[in-house]
């Protein structure tokens, strides 16, 4: 094919026109000043996108990011792409409107664990559910940035902020499960250092149809310095970091000292030597049981986190099933917009007195 105007089977990508040329990073950065604190994890997470971006071959014309409000929320101005910096937790609902209007355009969200999960929480349930096919990128720092570090939604018990001076006693939500409980058909993690790890679960979210959630775990180092550092330590990590590869019995640590087995109707993690090989759980990203069982093994102490694409299933786009409702009512013909504007079932009203009821 072509690679003017034409594009080709990619899943997520398949009606998006491809670059007539070969792209790089550099191509997608734009001329904006980035803006944010030295050492934040959005950083890496823009180097990544940055990186990662070129090589799905896709128009600059027709990708857009669409943000709400904090920190992450910048986004949008530092690549060189079309873009929205819309109102708080709206963004999946921009982006809604957006995807189902112009098919031909690859939609991402990015958004962070306050502008999500607090006053953006229905919005992102009820996209999540519709499967709408996006990619919602949710920054989890475990607080409110660009509020100058209140807790947020995903804090820990016992977190103490400017608004929690005695601790935090809100039970704090855990995003891979509310995705999984909303039925999403795309739901992954990565940690913002793991560019590797990072950019694999990116490549798949994208390439899915439908909506793909990917939390990324990334640092405040102003008001939440350290958050993950457990995970990033390679003394610490060994025993804690949990990568999915689909197919693969689950082990992790060194030579795959530790692995994930059944308990009852959840997981538990044991010494591999001290389990029989049947009894490791072998990674089904189709097992919508399996993957809320991970992200129930994902503690808020981080003992254990798990990385990568958690489910990853086919069901059909609201988006397609929307546009496929306009394109049979226009097949249909011979309905006006003024007869569907003023149906057929009237009332007559005179003086604040119902008269009869006139059916056309």
């Amino acid at each position: 094919m072509s690679a003017q105007g034409h594009s080709h089977r990619r899943g997520g990508l398949d009606l998006v026109p491809i670059a007539a040329a070969p792209q790089k990073a550099k191509d997608y950065t734009s001329d904006q000043e980035v803006r944010w604190c030295p050492g934040c994890g959005d950083y890496a997470v823009l180097a990544a996108v940055r990186s990662f971006l070129p090589s799905l071959s896709l128009r600059r014309e027709n990708t857009v990011f669409i943000s709400g409000i904090g920190c992450s929320s910048r986004f949008p101005y530092y690549l060189n792409t079309y873009g929205m910096h819309s109102v708080h937790g709206r963004a999946p609902a921009i982006a809604t409107g957006l995807t189902v209007s112009r098919p031909d355009l690859a939609v991402f969200v990015v958004t962070g664990d306050g502008d999500a999960l607090s006053i953006g929480g229905n919005h992102l349930i009820h996209a999540l559910r519709r499967n709408v096919n996006m990619t919602i990128l949710l920054f989890n720092n475990r607080t409110y940035g660009l509020t100058k570090g209140q807790y947020s939604p995903t804090s820990e018990v016992g977190k103490v902020t400017k608004s929690t001076p005695a601790g935090s006693v809100d039970h704090p939500v855990d995003p891979m499960s509310l995705a999984l409980g909303a039925d999403a058909t795309f739901v992954g993690r990565a940690l913002d250092s793991d560019r590797k790890g990072l950019t694999a679960v990116l490549e798949a979210a994208v390439r899915h149809r439908g909506t793909s959630l990917v939390e990324i775990y990334q640092d405040c180092p102003i008001f939440n310095d350290g958050s993950f550092d457990v995970l990033r330590r390679p003394d610490d990590s060994e025993s804690r970091v949990i990568s999915l590869r689909q197919g693969k019995p689950i082990t992790f640590g060194t030579d795959g000292r530790w692995a994930v087995v059944r308990q009852g109707f959840g997981l538990a993690v044991a010494a591999t030597a001290d389990v029989a090989p049947d009894d490791v759980v072998v990674h089904d990203t189709a097992d919508h049981e399996l993957a809320f069982a991970l992200a129930r093994l994902s503690h808020q102490d981080l003992r254990y986190a798990v990385f990568g694409v958690l489910r990853q299933v086919e069901r059909p786009t609201y988006d397609d099933l929307a546009r496929a409702q306009v394109r049979q009512a226009v097949d249909a013909g011979g309905v006006s917009l003024r007869d569907l504007i003023h149906g057929t079932d009237t009332w007559t009203v005179r003086d604040d007195t119902v008269l009869g009821r006139d059916v056309l």
